[in-house]
């Protein structure tokens, strides 16, 4: 019987991509490699826990959840998360952040100083600029400042990223436009917190990173995975938790979130995508790894 692995999700590693493994293996995701696997047969998707922790009594989750958490262990996992403003007393400095997915698609958010640009990769930005750094509270306050003065969100779902990536303009001046206006705006304004340094602007493009500069338009996406099912494809982008993976149905995109859960095994040989997908409208030697 084939080793199953238990995927723990995309990691941003020095700026590259790799999946991460149960039991601390990583597999590096190189543009152009085949990406293969297939979900064991015979059982179900687990909750992956909360905080570092398994899930006591293993709970199954729903196989469209990019959370692969049951109730309590999401409400748990919330519960010590700065993103869900549950944590006020977090000593480390914190960087407010511009970052943009395409045009007309700007959020304002925050990350800890000592993550660097991680929390960009991870949530897929195109490019992004650093507003100011200081103590989390700060960092709070000028997120919502900048929030209502700018009329920008602090999240965009990544179905609206992924919908863009085969269209975004294609010189770096072009993408960085709009954190650049929204940049000399943001400085400009009253009401910053005295402990929060302005930082100057320099866009941070990851275009290069991703691998999106031509990227072919997505015909659609994994809607889950199921027992049985296989995933098989090249690899022509990564950006955040997404791959892009050429198949024999077009250009997939694999959200890696759905991954966690389940037990995973080499794909067979000659297998191809037999998981559901959800078509879009509009064209848009010693195993260390499953592959």
């Amino acid at each position: 019987m084939a080793q199953a692995w238990k995927c723990a999700g995309l990691r941003w590693t020095a700026g590259r991509p790799e999946l991460a493994w149960e039991g601390g293996r990583r597999s590096a995701l190189v543009r152009g490699k085949r990406v293969a696997f297939a979900v064991a047969d015979g059982g179900g998707r687990t909750c992956v826990g909360a905080r570092g922790h398994p899930c006591p009594v293993r709970a199954g989750v729903p196989g469209r959840s990019t959370g692969a958490r049951c109730e309590e262990c999401a409400r748990l996992d919330r519960a010590h998360s700065v993103a869900a403003d549950t944590i006020a007393d977090d000593p480390r400095p914190y960087r407010v952040y511009l970052a943009w997915f395409g045009p007309g698609m700007v959020k304002v958010g925050i990350t800890a100083v000592e993550r660097g640009s991680a929390r960009l990769l991870e949530q897929g930005a195109v490019c992004f600029g650093w507003l100011g750094a200081g103590p989390l509270m700060a960092a709070r306050r000028t997120e919502e400042l900048l929030r209502a003065a700018l009329q920008v969100p602090d999240r965009i779902p990544y179905g609206e990223k992924r919908a863009v990536r085969s269209r975004l303009p294609a010189s770096a001046a072009e993408r960085a436009a709009e954190v650049t206006a929204l940049h000399a705006r943001a400085v400009g304004l009253a009401g910053w917190p005295e402990s929060l340094a302005r930082e100057p602007c320099r866009v941070v493009d990851h275009v290069e990173a991703f691998g999106i500069a031509g990227l072919p338009p997505a015909a659609g996406q994994v809607g889950e995975l199921v027992a049985g099912g296989s995933v098989a494809g090249e690899l022509l982008a990564a950006a955040g938790p997404d791959l892009h993976l050429a198949t024999g149905r077009g250009v997939v995109v694999l959200d890696t979130r759905l991954m966690t859960g389940w037990d995973l095994v080499p794909a067979p040989d000659g297998g191809g995508l037999t998981v559901p997908v959800r078509e879009f409208r509009e064209v848009a030697g010693v195993q260390d790894g499953l592959f």
